[in-house]
């Protein structure tokens, strides 16, 4: 069994965000790097650095005159957002379906493979995550249609903080991991139909496990 070795900058940003996620540092509250740090007793750098990667994930923001604060995360942001993956999402698998080659069909079977793999692995949330969109990306790769694709990467950079919350603490993966093998496999045998209906669901059912568990907090909160 290997040993592995985090640096600093690591082991802040997996702290930070069970924080975050778990709603020990609430929404819009400030971040204060001189605290942090001596409360982890690191120096500000590794807070610094992991302040930014958080922001990449969008469970941070730096405001001016502010500093960093913690993301709002709430029920019917995460509505709209997923809304708009359905429409949009369902659109290019149908259109992209027909024209997807045998090579891409595999590709995607190889993305789905390293899926199941990351599950349990070291820092599997992030892992996954990205694999997540390589994985649907890939279906989508046929559909030409390069703005509604630009869409769907901005919705999904937005809905990526809500996704690795469902996949912390709302049993994501484990529901999501058979919807994607069925979407791969009514895709295989070219059944648009199948493949964009079992896609609805899997957006759709994340949306109201998300929007479920999130609404549980708030209300916990006040």
């Amino acid at each position: 069994m290997s040993i592995v070795y985090k640096t600093r900058t690591q082991l802040v940003v997996e702290a930070l965000r069970e924080k975050i996620l778990s709603g020990e540092i609430k929404a819009g509250e400030p971040l204060r790097q001189a605290a942090l740090a001596q409360e982890l007793n690191v120096s500000r750098i590794p807070i610094r650095e992991a302040l930014l990667q958080l922001e990449g994930e969008g469970l941070v923001t730096f405001e001016a005159h502010k500093g960093a604060t913690a993301t709002q995360l709430n029920s019917n942001h995460v509505a709209e957002l997923f809304d708009l993956r359905v429409m949009l999402e369902c659109d290019l698998l149908a259109a992209s379906l027909p024209l997807l080659t045998h090579e891409k069909l595999e590709e995607a079977t190889e993305i789905l493979a390293a899926l199941d793999n990351a599950l349990g692995k070291e820092n599997a949330t992030n892992t996954w995550s990205e694999l997540n969109a390589k994985y649907h990306n890939c279906l989508y790769s046929a559909a030409n249609k390069p703005q509604t694709q630009e869409l769907v990467n901005t919705l999904n950079k937005n809905a990526d903080r809500y996704i690795r919350m469902h996949l912390l603490w709302a049993g994501g993966i484990s529901k999501a991991g058979p919807e994607h093998a069925q979407i791969l496999t009514a895709c295989k045998v070219g059944d648009v139909e199948q493949a964009v209906a079992i896609l609805k669901h899997h957006i759709l059912s994340s949306k109201e496990a998300i929007k479920s568990f999130l609404i549980q907090r708030e209300c916990a909160e006040n």
